[in-house]
């Protein structure tokens, strides 16, 4: 990330008369996106987005009424073999949304807040590679990494645990529900649960 903040000056140069200037404006509501994507594979250099999900987060709410879910036609059929990795078929997205197109409604709904997620930088390296290509800048926003802040909580109470990172010890830890595993939204919406217990929540209970 210290990359990215160095090229922040030069990116806010190139999106000052574009239709994203305002994402290098400080965010002034309190309010964060969670953000999940589901991908041909895990390197984030070469990986296609199949489906991008997102919602808000407004001081103690998740504004499920406020969300986003894009279906995205990768450049190449999926490979059959990474199909029970993301559990999504050539036919599922069908006729679906290009990259190109689904980015514009992407940087619109995200805006200048941080950006929560699940291993985040991910996330932001691959929608990056596209924000580079296509409008020559990348994302300034704020990324808040849960398991940075999910480290930090249990931490408090048990200095001296192992901390197993995995998703689902995750939510079972905090009292969490999974919403749809493996979907976008469903894994951007219990993101942002897991975050609102551990900034508001009762003390986490290890496994």
């Amino acid at each position: 990330m210290l990359f990215q903040r160095l090229l922040r000056p030069f990116d806010k140069m190139r999106a000052a008369k574009g239709p994203f200037a305002g994402l290098f404006t400080p965010c002034s509501v309190d309010e964060v996106v969670s953000i999940d994507c589901e991908t041909t594979s895990l390197d984030s250099q070469s990986a296609d987005i199949l489906t991008i999900g997102a919602v808000k987060i407004r001081g103690n709410q998740v504004l499920t009424s406020q969300k986003l879910s894009l279906k995205i036609q990768p450049p190449k059929p999926i490979n059959q073999d990474s199909i029970p990795v993301h559990h999504i078929r050539n036919q599922d997205i069908a006729g679906a949304m290009s990259l190109e197109q689904a980015l514009p409604i992407l940087l619109t709904f995200i805006g200048n807040r941080p950006i929560l997620g699940y291993f985040v930088k991910f996330d932001i390296t691959l929608i990056n590679r596209y924000t580079e290509l296509y409008y020559g800048f990348h994302l300034p926003n704020k990324p808040i990494e849960l398991c940075h802040v999910y480290y930090k909580k249990v931490n408090t109470y048990y200095p001296d645990a192992w901390l197993d990172h995995k998703f689902e010890t995750l939510a079972d830890t905090l009292g969490v529900p999974i919403i749809g595993r493996h979907s976008a939204l469903g894994d951007a919406i219990t993101v942002a649960l897991m975050y609102l217990q551990l900034q508001q929540g009762k003390r986490p209970k290890l496994m």
